[in-house]
């Protein structure tokens, strides 16, 4: 997701998306240790948009 695409959600979609984030984070994790992924490059793009859905989070909370 792009950043510009983030801050269009509401705080409550914020939090659905990245519970769902999340979890397909930790799917693509497993799968990857199990037998290598076809894109392991798709792991690090996961574990970013989890960041900026967090970070959207936390700095909505603080104002």
């Amino acid at each position: 997701m792009k950043q510009s695409e983030i801050k269009d959600l509401s705080a409550a979609e914020l939090q659905e998306k990245l519970s769902q984030t999340k979890k397909i984070y930790a799917d693509l994790k497993m799968a990857h240790a199990i037998s290598p992924i076809e894109n392991p490059l798709q792991i690090r793009n996961v574990r970013r948009t989890v960041a900026r859905l967090a970070t959207e989070l936390t700095k909505r909370e603080l104002q």
